[in-house]
């Protein structure tokens, strides 16, 4: 391959996030958008049970049963001279740790909002992250079918409550049942809905109104819309496409993923406006996707995706230059060669063998134990670290054993798979040996307690110990300061630290013990 090829294969690459609050249609799009790339026929449904159809991108069997996606899954397909790299996230916030480092890996974010319930908190949260990065976000309110908030309220919920510009590149003309299109300022142009495909498009003249002889024309949504674009232009803010691309504002797309509406013109312009791989921080600066040799970092290990074969999965984004099957990288963390000779590359669960990538690109690489979750794979002899991913510190605790001792062996395996996934975290006390879960959340603890039972066949007693302050130590420290206020474990990496039950007994632990140095690594 030439390198001029390889510049234009990494140029066409646009790899997003699609974030959200629970419900607000964010898988829903998802599919929609995967219809226009050709990739399914027809749009699953997570409420569609009794016909057996389930979301695209919720693979794994309780995400079936419960209608809710619990990992982020990697979706891929090409659309108009464009490779597309969708990682569709969890919505709900026990889930936060796996959608934060999902962000690392992407280059734009798309946020959907529920037009019926402006932004809610889960939104709040992502946004932050993405902001916190730098990363450009779009913006879909969706559900313009229902009756929802008063479109220049949620442009103004944008702008108080995440505090960021916004460009409304439509506009709605009328909600809910008497919804009928949107006025689409970045076309030029009416799109409605429920209409014959030949009417769906109404052009509009250079003081941007329809034909006098259009239909829509003497609808009184029609009138109040013009008065509507009229404000905008003289009072919103001006179009940027290099605002957008700093993350600074945010472009805003009305329509509805369900009643399929506005995402593909909105996928249309994404591709245009939407970054393509850009540099990324590392111990020796900034790396250069097009110039740069082959790179990349592993953000997501996922086990048991083919039950069949209860194998392993290292998610890669790949950062810089090329990847080829079968080649030879360096983990930065350890300098151990390893061959890439087992890569591919997803569609939710389904996967295909890939002999070639570019950065941008996500691909799977069988992981054997080799890996951990921030690790960089570099080729060459000049070895460097991409910044660490994001480490959680978890809020809530329990104490896990193996109903049945016989299966102990099966409950080790289960235990070190799945907590290497990152999701959860292991501990052990240091007096008892006792094994102990940290999660965000209470949900990450019922899908492990399922997995356990449905990857592993083993039955597990769970015994909840509440919430905790996890503070780690710094050097040595005592085994007898360990107790139940202030419990001692090692995490699974052997460094020690301590569960607290409180903000009064780590302050009380610190004003008594003040040589012992602790530290929170969300701060570090």
């Amino acid at each position: 391959m030439k390198t001029e090829s390889i510049k234009d294969k990494i140029l066409s690459r646009r790899t997003f996030a699609i974030i959200s609050h629970p419900d607000a249609g964010k898988t829903t799009l998802t599919e929609q958008l995967l219809l226009f790339g050709g990739v399914i026929r027809d749009a699953g449904t997570v409420k569609g049970k009794k016909s057996g159809k389930f979301a695209t991108s919720d693979w794994m069997e309780i995400e079936k049963q419960r209608g809710i996606s619990v990992t982020s899954s990697v979706m891929q397909f090409n659309y108009k001279n464009r490779n597309i790299n969708i990682l569709d996230t969890p919505g709900h916030q026990d889930f936060s740790e796996d959608t934060y480092r999902t962000l690392t890996a992407v280059d734009s974010a798309v946020m959907v909002i529920d037009s019926t319930k402006g932004i809610e908190d889960q939104t709040i949260k992502l946004f932050q992250v993405c902001k916190k990065r730098g990363i450009p976000i779009f913006t879909f309110m969706n559900k313009l079918d229902r009756v929802g908030k008063d479109p220049l309220e949620l442009l103004a919920e944008l702008e108080e409550v995440l505090g960021i510009e916004s460009y409304p590149m439509n506009w709605p003309i009328g909600m809910g049942k008497e919804f009928v299109g949107v006025y689409d300022r970045f076309y030029n142009r009416i799109e409605q809905v429920r209409v014959d495909e030949k009417d769906r498009y109404i052009p509009l003249d250079d003081n941007g109104k329809a034909d006098e002889n259009a239909p829509i024309v003497e609808s009184s949504l029609y009138a109040q819309c013009l008065e509507e674009i009229e404000l905008l232009s003289e009072a919103g803010n001006e179009f940027s496409k290099e605002k957008i691309q700093r993350g600074e504002l945010t472009p805003v797309f009305f329509g509805s993923g369900l009643a399929n509406f506005g995402v593909q013109t909105f996928l249309d312009t994404y591709i245009e406006l939407a970054p393509s791989p850009q540099p990324r921080h590392s111990s020796e600066g900034d790396i250069d996707p097009t110039e740069a040799p082959f790179s990349g970092f592993i953000f997501k290990i996922q086990a048991n995706m083919n039950p069949a074969h209860r194998d392993r999965i290292a998610f890669l984004r790949i950062c810089s230059g090329r990847f080829e099957r079968g080649m030879n990288v360096s983990i930065a963390r350890t300098g151990k060669q390893v061959k890439l000779s087992q890569s591919t590359q997803f569609m939710a669960d389904d996967r295909n063998t890939v002999d070639e990538a570019v950065a941008g690109d996500i691909i799977g690489l069988y992981d054997p134990g080799t890996y951990q979750i921030g690790d960089t794979l570099v080729d060459g002899k000049d070895l460097f670290q991409y910044d660490r991913l994001p480490q959680f510190t978890p809020e809530l605790y329990i104490k896990v054993t193996a109903k049945n001792v016989l299966k102990q062996k099966q409950f080790q395996k289960g235990l070190s798979q799945l907590v290497q996934e990152g999701a959860i975290q292991l501990f052990r006390s240091v007096q008892l040996e006792e094994y102990i879960l940290g999660a965000v959340g209470q949900l990450q603890f019922e899908v492990f307690e399922h997995r356990m039972k449905g990857e592993y066949n083993v039955d597990i007693i769970i015994q909840p110990i509440g919430s905790k302050i996890a503070r780690w130590v710094d050097g040595e420290v005592s085994e007898n300061l360990s107790n139940s206020r202030s419990l001692l474990v090692r995490d699974r990496y052997e460094k020690k630290a301590f569960l607290f039950e409180n903000e009064f007994a780590l302050r009380w632990f610190q004003e008594k013990n003040p040589e012992v140095k602790l530290f929170n690594p969300m701060e570090v």
